[in-house]
């Protein structure tokens, strides 16, 4: 028999399934990260006019509960300057362009 003819069992499902998180646990993740989104939105609408010439396709970490934002070319150096002045905060990330998308479909 060669490689590919040998029988092995189907391994099916999660690798842990000790670690399966509840759908409870799912859905109010997704939900506060919904509520985190829809703060932060309206503040990247409002900024990305006056933004999107001079920085198009930067980074832009918004922190939902001041406004307060943070841009750079570099989405590391962009949290890093978020993260010192909102050290354990959530914080929401943007591209500086006509929607706001981060990464390829």
């Amino acid at each position: 028999m060669t490689q590919q003819q040998t029988q092995r069992p189907l391994r099916r499902g999660r690798i842990f399934p000790q670690h399966t998180i509840p759908p409870q646990e799912l859905a109010r993740r997704k939900a506060e990260r919904n509520a985190r989104y829809q703060r932060c939105f309206p503040v990247f609408e409002r900024v990305r006019d006056e933004l999107i010439s001079d920085y198009y396709n930067w980074f832009i970490l918004i922190e939902p509960n001041s406004g307060n934002y943070f841009i750079d070319p570099d989405e590391d150096k962009a949290v890093e300057k978020a993260r010192q002045k909102y050290p354990t905060g959530w914080l929401m990330t943007f591209r500086i362009n006509q929607t706001g998308a981060c990464g390829m479909i």
